[in-house]
């Protein structure tokens, strides 16, 4: 083989196929402004679902207490460990009284916190003492310490358990959309 061939051979060998530096850029530039425009809209959407979660957790472990109290005639004390006594059943001194213990309330190994990792407060209220009427009837306050984790504040999650007699249904779905 001569030089000339072997120069005619790599002369016809196709264009090296690939992309350039400014292709590879370009297409990694497009999918950073992808992700830009995803994390934009999923971040403020996080927040809103994190307080659905929470209250709809808060829903249930109030569904879980008034069944408890159904079965037993009075709300889970701390001596009875309190919300633990929605999922164990508690040592009751009267055993007709651990009889009707009809447990467990909650769905076993459910967390009793927060979306945050903070515990659900449960403080059981005397009606009797309580004068201010914050309790609505209810002799519990049942919440979520929300995103900063300290109590009394304005990012805590209640649940709201007043009852107007005047309102419609319109009226509540659109409460529900605050």
């Amino acid at each position: 083989m001569t030089v000339r061939t072997l120069v005619r051979k790599v002369a016809r060998r196709a264009p090296q196929r690939g992309f350039t530096l400014i292709e590879i850029l370009l297409v990694i530039v497009i999918i950073m402004m992808l992700a830009a425009a995803l994390v934009t809209f999923v971040l403020p959407q996080q927040a809103g679902a994190e307080k659905n979660t929470t209250r709809l957790l808060l829903m249930q472990v109030q569904t879980s207490l008034d069944t408890y109290r159904m079965n037993l005639g009075h709300y889970p004390s701390e001596e009875e460990g309190g919300l633990g006594a929605l999922l164990v059943k508690p040592q009751f001194e009267n055993e007709q009284l651990g009889e009707r213990w009809q447990g467990p309330y909650l769905k076993p190994g459910t967390k009793l916190l927060d979306a945050w990792g903070h515990q659900v407060v449960y403080d059981l209220q005397n009606l009797a003492t309580s004068a201010t009427g914050d309790t609505n009837g209810i002799p519990y306050k049942l919440y979520s310490l929300g995103p900063d984790g300290q109590p009394d504040t304005d990012d805590d999650i209640k649940l709201d358990t007043t009852q107007d007699a005047n309102t419609d249904a319109k009226s509540v779905l659109d409460s529900n959309k605050q």
